[in-house]
């Protein structure tokens, strides 16, 4: 009896350290090994998470600022180099008279024209109807884009070097399509001059008018402008130097 009441005792003692011990070992039930709390990214690399990629100025840009200024001064005899003729924007307009039978040709185009120019058009409406026409106030029938800034000298980059080569029997362009104030209109009967698009998946050809809008004072400046640019003009502008004098 003795022996039997001290191995009960024993045992009882023993249950009350285990109740009354505030952490119990992994090997024991109920217990969840500790977790390193999360510190997150460190600042280092948040940094270098965010820091976008650097962006790359238009070639043309850079060759106008630092070569056809200094070359157009000379030539316009323009002392202030803030005077130099610039460009301001480019607007590029595609009319679409059969919109009015088929509204699917103005998805299609807003498409191509967003692949040419890497940015979105808007679709343009009547201003008024004519009933000739078949044509009610406010029905689209074209679509058109503006574009400035690094966009534009990358458009007209892409537009003399890669796509104007591409038309069949090129020639050059003409100098008499100036506005009198130093913009220049250049029509396109085919878009698909452009290699940006998927010939496979246009699937009517369609033309369209880019409108250079520069800073020039007269039809003289605005032609050695776009000529030192690259446009390639047929003409010598002598009859735009003579208007000009």
């Amino acid at each position: 009896m003795p022996d039997e009441q001290k191995t009960t005792k024993q045992t009882r003692a023993k249950k009350s350290q285990t109740a009354q011990s505030p952490v119990a070992s992994g090997s024991e039930k109920g217990a969840r090994p500790k977790r390193s709390p999360d510190t997150g990214p460190t600042p280092e690399t948040a940094t270098e998470a965010a820091e976008p990629e650097p962006k790359i100025p238009a070639r043309l840009r850079i060759r106008y600022e630092q070569e056809i200024v200094p070359a157009l001064m000379r030539e316009l005899k323009i002392e202030n180099r803030m005077r130099v003729p610039r460009l301001e924007k480019i607007v590029i307009n595609m009319g679409l008279g059969e919109a009015r039978d088929n509204i699917k040709l103005l998805d299609s185009a807003v498409e191509e024209l967003r692949q040419i120019t890497g940015q979105k058009p808007v679709i343009t409406r009547a201003r008024k109807a004519i009933s000739n026409f078949k044509l009610r106030q406010g029905m689209p029938i074209g679509v058109m884009v503006t574009l400035r800034r690094d966009r534009m000298y990358e458009f007209l980059d892409r537009t003399v070097n890669i796509a104007l080569p591409r038309v069949r029997d090129f020639r050059g362009i003409s100098d008499k399509a100036f506005d009198g104030r130093g913009n220049y209109s250049l029509g396109i009967r085919e878009h698909t001059i452009f290699p940006e698009l998927n010939l496979d998946r246009v699937e009517r050809v369609k033309g369209m008018t880019i409108s250079i809008i520069t800073t020039a004072r007269s039809d003289f400046e605005g032609y050695s402008l776009l000529k030192a640019l690259g446009l390639p003009f047929r003409g010598s502008g002598a009859e735009l130097a003579a208007r000009a004098a």
